[in-house]
């Protein structure tokens, strides 16, 4: 791996090479932070640990890991040292993890504890909020407003939506408590010393209780539990701390923008010593993990303010063209500026992007504004989708006037990207996804839940017609014309009685009501024959428990071991969630998979490669799952005042359903009420205040957002904006706008773009 220090790295490892102690390091994207982190923990392993030390490298997310082990090993070798040796990458899990794993009994646990993976705590989780939601029908009264609503609207929210909120409530109540080390027993005081009420704590300390014993009864602990874990072992274990101490000399934290307090605590514990060096490399502008996570780029702000704690600024970037570094500097300077909104003034700061100096190692792409467009064309979301698909098929068609060049559409959600790759795939682009759920899981829950709806509602024919659709495409050698296949879907959506074509009298196929057309296509009745053959084998399976249902019917699907295998996880994950739902029905069952086949949720499958762009073919991405990645042209998409609010007064919020009374974020007031108890004044709660923080933590953590999606482009840049799909209820919906800050770019290069020329 060939890597040439900037002389602004070389000086920042030369520093810290000979002052050693504790470093705060300030990185603009594209500043080469991974390599330089890495080629000062391989400086360090030559120079300064003896042979029972280590560098301890600590980063944010696993993908991460084997990439700093990469660079790492490489430059060590270069040094002509063996690779491997005198330095640990790990995530804080995986830290965590090393130091329970040495002294379980000091935590309480047995020598074989387990480690209850992310998959199974959610499930867990999920199964003890909806234990309680039942136990507690009147809870939801507090809090849903019930004007304008029928009771059809009050029944389908209290059985779907309110399970969903209170999970999502939950979920961030128990993270925060593990954060803060609140132990159940601490948050039981408090709420029996508070003066008020505070409903959502007191949930919170039901479903936190239960869960816990849960968990318990399993022999395990999660991963917010190992980490508070760890940092109890190091505080009541001072020999164990100073080993460590003396093992692992020098820190090397990456990402901390999104350092948690735990992270923080267990870091300064192994740090905070005589000589002990502690290196924290990371840019609050790119903190996009922060709303209802315990990560703050606040954490990162205060070191880089302590006493003894030398700053440096990485401030140079190779990654893009000089017209791209403008436009990303000067939505920073317009937010620090110029916001309408001054909370959010310091939701970006500085430094700014330097271009690389003459004669760098690594030099920016030739400028070219001409390359930038941020399209003011109003479009929904339909058209959005179309302009983005016609726009990418004609560039991949001039491949050979860039034909190295790298290409990603970027999306503000995992179900929009859903969209986007699926009208890529339609019109013959190769797509690569960086999506929650990669596409063989989607469409393998798809095709289930075509099944599973059918099973539900057999008299509905469009379940028939969706069926039929995913069964015809197992005949490759069935060459139907295309008009043939619409004939037929639309014949199968227009029956009146599914039964008469699936279960004749005589045992015949009912074919007076087929078309002429197809009537006597012999391919045609033979595929029709074949399909009624196998929905009625799968409606005599449909008594058989629901995972069992699922592997009968994937035997007539699919035949490839990758397929079956997704197959296989799908069956023990509805298994799973029937066995803590014992209520649900098949129309359940089939929600489950209608959710994952639209990315709504997460699916556990199995890991991917790791990820590299690739000339011919576009990436889908979330924008978070951009971050740390580039590409030659990139599309920013949905840029609207829903997907990027920016606090004014006629912004909607994701996390504020329409039915919430009074527009709050339960989230939000439920970590406000834990945070009064945690500080002794519960008195000091007010409703509403914490939504409207939060309100502005969200329009800080976008603006953030919309600055990594820019500088993610190379040498070009789209953007556009769409009128959002409506949300609420019907006096509530409105067309979305585009998000503040790209109509102010968009001013200001309408004014400005000509300068980049020059």
């Amino acid at each position: 791996m060939t890597f040439t220090p900037r002389p602004r790295q070389q000086e920042l490892v030369e520093d810290y090479l000979i002052h050693g102690g504790k470093m705060a390091v300030s990185a603009v994207p594209g500043s080469g932070k991974t390599h330089t982190l890495s080629y000062l923990a391989a400086q360090l392993v030559a120079n300064k640990i003896t042979e029972d030390q280590e560098v301890l490298v600590v980063t944010l997310v696993n993908s991460a890991v084997e990439n700093f082990r990469v660079r790492i090993a490489s430059f060590i070798k270069q040094m002509g040292l063996l690779p491997g040796m005198g330095y640990r990458v790990r995530t804080l899990h995986g830290l965590a993890h090393d130091i329970v794993r040495q002294r379980p009994g000091l935590a309480g646990l047995s020598e074989d504890f387990v480690i209850v993976d992310e998959s199974e705590a959610e499930r867990i989780l999920d199964a003890t909020v909806r234990d309680w939601c039942r136990a507690n029908p009147d809870f939801a009264e507090l809090y849903v407003k019930r004007e304008g609503m029928s009771a059809r609207d009050l029944s389908k929210i209290s059985k779907d939506r309110w399970p969903e909120i209170m999970r999502d409530v939950a979920r961030a109540f128990v993270k925060r408590a593990k954060d803060w080390r609140i132990t159940v027993g601490q948050l039981q005081e408090y709420l029996a010393a508070a003066p008020v009420a505070l409903p959502l704590a007191q949930m919170g300390l039901a479903i936190y209780t239960e869960y816990q014993r849960r968990l318990a009864a399993r022999g395990g602990v999660d991963f917010d539990d190992l980490i508070r874990l760890a940092y109890h072992i190091l505080t009541i274990d001072k020999e164990f701390l100073e080993r460590l101490r003396y093992q692992w000399p020098y820190i090397l934290e990456d990402e901390a923008q999104d350092s948690s307090r735990s992270q923080e605590d267990i870091l300064r514990l192994l740090a905070d010593h005589p000589g002990g060096g502690w290196v924290r490399v990371g840019d609050p502008n790119q903190s996009i993990y922060y709303t209802f996570t315990n990560a703050s780029p606040q954490y990162l702000r205060d070191f880089m303010r302590e006493p003894g704690v030398r700053c440096w600024e990485l401030p140079h970037s190779g990654r893009s063209q000089p017209s791209i570094i403008r436009l990303a500097n000067q939505l920073i300077e317009w937010t620090r500026q110029a916001h309408p909104i001054t909370a959010l003034r310091e939701a970006l700061s500085p430094p700014l992007i330097e271009l690389s100096p003459p004669g760098d190692p690594q030099p920016n792409p030739p400028n070219a504004p001409e390359c930038i467009y941020l399209v003011r064309k109003v479009f929904t979301p339909d058209q959005e989708l179309q302009a983005i698909v016609k726009s990418v098929c004609q560039w991949m068609a001039q491949s050979e006037a860039h034909p190295n060049a790298t290409v990603a559409v970027l999306v503000p959600s995992n179900r929009r990207g859903a969209c986007v790759a699926n009208a890529l795939q339609q019109a013959g682009i190769k797509t690569t996804e960086l999506l929650d759920n990669p596409p063989a899981a989607r469409s393998t829950a798809e095709m289930l839940g075509h099944v599973l709806r059918h099973l539900s509602e057999p008299a509905d024919s469009r379940h028939l017609a969706a069926m039929f659709d995913d069964w015809q495409h197992l005949y490759p050698d069935v060459l139907l014309p295309p008009k043939h296949l619409r004939v037929i879907t639309s014949w199968l959506e227009r029956l009146r009685y599914t039964e008469r074509y699936l279960w004749p009298a005589d045992g015949g196929m009912d074919e007076d009501n087929l078309p002429e057309e197809i009537r006597n296509d012999f391919q045609v009745m033979r595929l029709l024959t074949d399909f009624g053959e196998r929905v009625r084998h799968w409606q005599s399976a449909a008594a058989l428990p629901v995972d069992q249902l699922v592997l009968t019917v994937a035997q007539d699907l699919f035949t490839k071991p990758a397929e079956l295998a997704l197959v296989h996880k799908l069956a023990i994950e509805l298994h799973t969630r029937q066995s803590l739902n014992p209520d649900w029905r098949m129309d359940e069952m089939a929600k489950e998979l209608e959710a994952i086949a639209r990315n709504e949720r997460r699916f556990m499958g199995f890991s991917e490669a790791a990820y590299e762009p690739r000339p011919g073919e576009v990436t889908v991405a979330t924008m978070h799952r951009a971050k740390g990645l580039e590409w030659d042209r990139v599309y920013l998409t949905s840029v609207n005042d829903y997907d990027f609010p920016s606090a004014q007064t006629q912004d909607i919020y994701m996390a504020e359903p329409w039915f919430i009374r009074d527009s709050l974020n339960l989230q939000a007031e439920a970590l406000e009420q834990l945070r009064v108890l945690h500080e002794g004044v519960p008195s000091a709660y007010a409703e509403g205040a914490a939504t409207q923080q939060v309100r502005l933590d969200y329009a800080a953590e976008r603006l953030r957002l919309f600055y990594v999606g820019i500088t993610r482009a190379r040498r070009e840049l789209i953007v556009t904006w769409n009128t959002g799909r409506t949300v609420g209820n019907a006096a509530d919906r409105q067309l979305r706008g585009q998000a503040l800050p790209l109509a102010s770019l968009m001013r200001w290069w309408e004014e400005h773009a000509c300068e980049s020329e020059s």
